[in-house]
């Protein structure tokens, strides 16, 4: 008898051994065609279709969907029988949802992602009430919490819960926080003041899935994004300030832009812009700040609560610039530049790339790239 024929998982991208099995379209001893689908792998910059390379019947899969796989993995087998009987092959104990997450109490036959179950348990959601008969993604969180929602005498408040819908089948508002500490919480605030955005939840690689962040839920690290990113989410914000080492915000970019993720700019609706200034993506302004005529402010930088950007000031990419700071006209800011708060730039100044200029200090002269200017001085001394 013919042999069974392994289906490997293949290389999707040479950086990235790893996939996530996002879609299994068939079933243990399903008859398959030649080219037909039998599953959906995506990394974090590409998707791809497995098409079966014979005729036969699946057999042995050893993979549930949602579950991670690397290349060179078999996720199964085809055979000329359906049953794993006749078939000569060595098969590992089969990886299952429970035994994934043995720590955390999850009802007999249910099979939940890693995001689904934190969506559920902060939210107060019944495990048990979840259905077996599917893979519970976000989306059938999310669907169960709006029903829950709308049905006689139940409230849910959005302090209180995540904000609840189907990116799938709204608009294109949904989006991700990366980063649950201090800066996060205040550019969660600034996403809730503009009224235009639906907060999905917060990824952030430290912290537990699960805890709830300003009301929102830590969904997991980066290991999560392409699950967010199948579900239909394109939009992320940075929302780690990288104070004490700018590397930590810069990786953060690198991870989200790999990922697919677009970057809205985000302006506080207290901060005032003259109307000939000019902005690009993933910058965000706080509140009360000021941005001059004419001045640009380049990609990903950080205008703070109450700082003073005048007329014709340029920020390269990156920049950060503090709460209080102030910043007279015409002045250049190099990319990954920190100005403390409180610092005050005199006018025309230039600044070089990845300086810092501490708490309190007055820039009286060019200061050099990688320079620094310690904290309540004057420069030059």
């Amino acid at each position: 008898m013919e042999k069974a024929k392994p289906i490997l998982i293949p290389l999707l991208n040479p950086n990235e051994p790893e996939a996530m099995l996002v879609s299994l379209t068939v079933e243990e001893g399903q008859l398959v065609q030649i080219g037909d689908v039998i599953c959906t792998l995506e990394t974090t910059k590409s998707a791809e279709d497995v098409h079966a390379e014979s005729e036969g019947y699946i057999i042995g899969l050893q993979y549930l969907q949602g579950e991670s796989v690397s290349a060179g993995d078999i996720l199964g087998y085809i055979s000329p029988s359906p049953f794993l009987a006749d078939a000569d092959v060595q098969l590992k104990p089969v990886k299952s949802s429970i035994e994934v997450r043995s720590s955390i109490d999850i009802p007999p036959g249910l099979r939940i992602t890693k995001p689904a179950l934190a969506l559920a348990k902060q939210s107060g959601l019944d495990l048990g009430s979840l259905p077996t008969s599917k893979f519970v993604t976000m989306e059938v969180v999310r669907k169960i919490l709006q029903e829950l929602k709308t049905a006689p005498g139940q409230k849910i408040t959005s302090r209180e819960q995540p904000i609840l819908f189907s990116s799938k089948s709204h608009n294109d508002a949904a989006i991700v926080v990366y980063g649950g500490g201090g800066h996060g919480k205040t550019v969660i605030d600034l996403l809730r003041a503009i009224h235009m955005y639906n907060i999905i939840g917060v990824i952030d690689d430290g912290l537990p899935a699960g805890k709830a962040i300003s009301g929102l839920s830590i969904l997991g690290g980066a290991e999560i994004l392409p699950e967010i990113f199948a579900d239909g989410v394109r939009l992320a914000t940075n929302a780690v300030g990288g104070i004490g080492n700018i590397n930590f915000r810069m990786k953060v970019f690198e991870t989200l832009l790999e990922a697919g993720f677009r970057f809205p700019t985000i302006i506080h609706p207290k901060a005032y812009l003259e109307s000939s200034s000019q902005l690009e993506a993933g910058t965000q302004v706080f509140a009360h700040a000021y941005i001059g005529s004419e001045a640009t402010i380049g990609f990903g930088c950080i205008v703070n609560t109450g700082a003073i950007i005048s007329h014709e000031c340029v920020l390269n990419s990156f920049a950060n610039i503090s709460p209080g700071a102030i910043l007279a006209g015409n002045v250049q800011i190099g990319e990954r530049v920190l100005i403390g708060m409180g610092a005050t730039i005199n006018l025309g100044v230039r600044i070089g790339n990845d300086a810092r200029i501490g708490n309190s200090a007055t820039v009286k002269a060019d200061v050099p790239e990688k320079g620094i200017v310690q904290a309540g001085t004057i420069w030059p001394k």
